[in-house]
C-alpha cells in the first residue's frame, strides 16, 4: 500500500528534547530564527543560531526551575513571536507542562481557562498586561508567578530570568538540563476552541507529538535550507507542532508582521516555506492569477503550463525555471501545506504547476496534529492523501455511498481531556479516535472528507446533505468571499439555506453602481444555476447576503452554532 513507503530516513523519537538536542548537534550554525527589530525609522534584523537558542531556552529553563516550577502548569498568551517559541520550548524541555491559550480571548475567557487549566504560572506579552493584571487582582486563579515577555515594572521579563538562569547555570546549577522527560507523561493542555465555556481541554504527551513528527519527517520534503513564515497561531497544535518541525529541521522561521503584510513579507524574508489556511492561501493564488491577467499573460502561462505538463510525464522538471518570475513574486516559494479546512482544488493544482509543491493535510488537536497528507510523491486533489506511517484510519457506519465516520489510532492519539472523563469515553473507544468527520476511501486509498458528521443536514423525508459539498461550489463564484450552508427551521422541516459574504474588492471593481437589492439578485441567479446542478432535495432555497465576516475561530473556521444563533436570532425568512 502506498501509505507505508516512504521517502526520507528520520529515525524515531519519543520526546520533544531528544529531537530539539539531536538538531541542536546536527544544525548547530544555522540560524532558526531572524527578527525584525525596528529603531525609529531604522529596521534591523537579528539572527539566532541553534547554538544560541539552546543556550537561552536552558537559561530561561533554569529560572523556571529556580522559580520553583517544575512540573508546574505555564500558560503562554501572546501573538506569534519568538518569546512564544522561546518559552515553549523552554516548558517542554524541562518537562513542565505547557498551556498556551488564544489571545484573542476576552478577559473573562482567559480567567476561566486560566482555572480550568489549574496553570501555575503564565508567560505574556506587554500588551495583554493591563488585563492580566486585573486577573491577577481578582484572585480566582492559581497563578503563583507572572512574567512578561517585554521588560515592564510592573512585572519579572523574560530577559532578568534568562540573565539569572545564565547566573545559575555557571555557578554549576544543571537541574534543569539533566531533568528527564517521561515521554508519556502530560505535556501540553490545548483547547479545542476559542470559547472556554463550551471547549474541550486535550492532553498531549511528549511522545505524542514527537512520533506523530517523526512519521511526518518519513514523507514529507523539509529542508534545513528552507525559510518558514510562521503565520499560524502558536496556540493552535496545527501552529506549535509546526514550528516543533521547523526546528527539527533547523529551518529558519520569521515572523510576519500581520494578514495585511503577507505578501510583502513573503518578499522581504525570501520565504520558501509556509503552513497555512486555505481562505490565505487560495487568496494568494487569486491574488497572483490577478496580477497575470491584468499583464494580459493569462493565455501564456496556460500554454507554458501544457508544455511543461507534458514534459514532466517524460520526467523532466523545469517548471520552476520557466515560471520563476511568477515565483519571485511570492519570494520563491518551493513548499505549502494547508490544512485546518478544504482547499480549492483548482488552487492546489495551480500552485503545483508552477513547480511550488502544495499539498493538502488533515488533522485535529486530539491528534497532536496530523492523521494524514498527500506527499512529494502522490497527490490526489481534493484528498486529504494517506495516514502516517504509524496511524491507522478506518470508516465506520458506512451509508451506501461508503461515507462514514473516519475513526483513527496512534501513537498520536491524545491522552484523553482534562478533568473530562464522559467526555473522553465519548471520542475514545478502544483505542480508536472517533473524529466526527464524515469521509469515504477510494480503491487506491486516498482519503476524502464529505464534512463534519455534526454539520450533517438530516431533511425530514430523511435525506442527509452534508453542507461543506454545496459550500464549495457556491464558494466558487468569484462573487463569493465565504459562504456557509444551514438548515433554517421552518416547521417541522428545514429549509436549505446558504449566508454569502460576498466579496466587496470584486463589486467595487465589477459592478461599482449597483445597489444592495440588485446584487442580492445577481448572487441568487448565480446560486440557481448552482442548484440546476445538484439533486433538487439539495436546492438552496434561501438565500442572506452580507459584506460582514463570519464568526470564526483562529484558524479560519467559520463557528457555525455562533453564526447560526445569530442568523436565527436576525428572525427573517423569505422562502424563494
Amino acid at each position: 500500500m502506498k501509505k507505508d513507503e516512504v521517502f526520507f530516513e528520520y529515525p524515531v523519537y519519543n520526546n520533544i528534547k531528544d529531537i530539539i538536542y539531536d538538531a541542536a548537534k546536527k544544525y548547530p550554525n544555522n540560524i532558526v530564527f531572524r527578527l525584525k527589530e525596528k529603531k525609529g525609522e531604522e529596521i534591523q534584523y537579528k539572527d539566532i543560531t541553534y547554538t544560541q537558542f539552546l543556550e537561552e531556552v536552558n537559561a530561561l529553563g533554569t529560572s523556571l526551575f529556580h522559580l520553583g516550577l517544575k512540573g508546574k502548569k505555564i500558560a503562554i498568551i501572546a501573538k506569534n513571536r519568538y518569546e512564544w517559541v522561546l518559552s515553549y520550548i523552554s516548558i517542554l524541555l524541562g518537562g513542565m507542562i505547557a498551556v498556551p491559550l488564544d489571545k484573542g480571548l476576552t478577559e473573562v475567557e482567559i480567567e476561566n481557562s486560566l482555572v480550568r487549566s489549574k496553570a501555575d504560572a503564565i508567560i505574556f506579552e506587554d500588551k495583554l498586561g493591563t488585563l492580566i493584571q486585573k486577573i491577577r487582582e481578582e484572585g480566582k486563579t492559581n497563578i503563583k508567578e507572572y512574567i512578561c515577555m517585554d521588560c515592564t515594572k510592573e512585572f519579572s521579563s523574560i530577559e532578568e530570568l534568562k540573565e539569572k538562569g545564565r547566573q545559575l547555570l555557571e555557578e554549576g546549577n544543571q537541574k534543569y538540563i539533566q531533568a528527564e522527560i517521561e515521554d508519556k507523561a502530560l505535556a501540553c493542555l490545548v483547547f479545542t476552541s476559542g470559547t472556554t465555556s463550551t471547549s474541550k481541554i486535550v492532553m498531549l504527551s511528549q511522545y505524542n507529538i514527537a512520533r506523530n513528527m517523526s512519521d511526518m519527517h518519513l514523507v514529507e520534503d523539509f529542508r534545513s535550507t528552507d525559510v518558514n513564515l510562521a503565520f499560524l497561531p502558536l496556540h493552535h497544535t496545527f501552529g506549535s507542532t509546526g514550528q516543533l518541525i521547523m526546528l527539527s529541521t533547523g529551518i529558519m522561521t520569521v515572523f510576519p508582521d500581520g494578514l495585511r503584510y503577507i505578501a510583502q513579507n513573503l518578499k522581504e524574508y525570501h520565504v520558501t516555506f509556509f503552513v497555512g489556511v486555505p481562505l490565505l492561501i487560495e487568496n494568494i493564488y487569486h491574488k497572483l492569477n490577478q496580477e497575470i491577467e491584468k499583464q494580459g499573460k493569462t493565455k501564456m502561462i496556460q500554454i507554458a503550463k501544457i508544455f511543461t505538463n507534458f514534459l514532466l510525464k517524460l520526467h523532466i522538471d523545469i517548471r520552476r525555471k520557466v515560471f520563476k518570475p511568477l515565483i519571485d513574486q511570492l519570494g520563491g516559494l518551493r513548499f505549502i501545506i494547508s490544512g485546518a479546512a478544504g482547499l480549492d482544488k483548482e488552487v492546489e493544482k495551480g500552485f503545483n504547476e508552477l513547480g511550488i509543491l502544495t499539498l493538502q493535510g488533515y488533522g485535529l488537536t486530539e491528534a497532536s496534529p496530523v492523521v494524514s497528507a498527500e506527499n512529494c510523491k502522490y497527490k490526489n486533489y481534493g484528498s486529504i492523501g494517506f495516514p502516517m506511517k504509524n496511524v491507522e484510519v478506518k470508516i465506520i457506519d458506512k451509508n451506501k455511498e461508503g461515507i462514514g465516520e473516519l475513526v483513527v489510532k496512534g501513537p498520536n492519539i491524545m491522552m484523553g481531556y482534562y478533568e473530562d472523563e464522559e467526555g473522553t469515553k465519548e471520542v475514545l473507544k478502544d483505542g480508536w479516535l472517533y473524529t466526527g468527520d464524515l469521509a469515504y476511501i477510494d480503491p487506491e486509498g486516498y482519503i476524502f472528507l464529505t464534512g463534519r458528521k455534526k454539520n450533517v443536514i438530516v431533511l425530514k423525508n430523511g435525506k442527509n446533505i452534508y453542507p461543506e459539498e454545496i459550500e464549495f461550489l457556491i464558494n466558487k463564484l468569484p462573487i463569493v468571499k465565504e459562504c456557509m450552508v444551514f438548515g433554517l427551521p421552518k416547521g417541522d422541516d428545514l429549509l436549505l439555506s446558504v449566508k454569502i459574504q460576498y466579496d466587496e474588492e470584486y463589486v467595487a471593481q465589477q459592478y461599482p453602481n449597483m445597489d444592495e437589492k440588485a446584487l442580492e439578485k445577481l448572487i441568487w441567479e448565480e446560486v440557481k444555476k448552482i442548484n440546476k446542478t445538484l439533486p433538487t432535495y439539495k436546492y438552496i432555497k434561501h438565500l442572506i447576503v452580507t459584506k460582514e465576516d463570519f464568526i470564526k475561530t483562529t484558524t479560519a473556521k467559520i463557528k457555525r452554532h455562533k453564526e447560526l444563533e445569530k442568523i436565527l436570532g436576525m428572525n427573517i425568512l423569505s422562502e424563494r
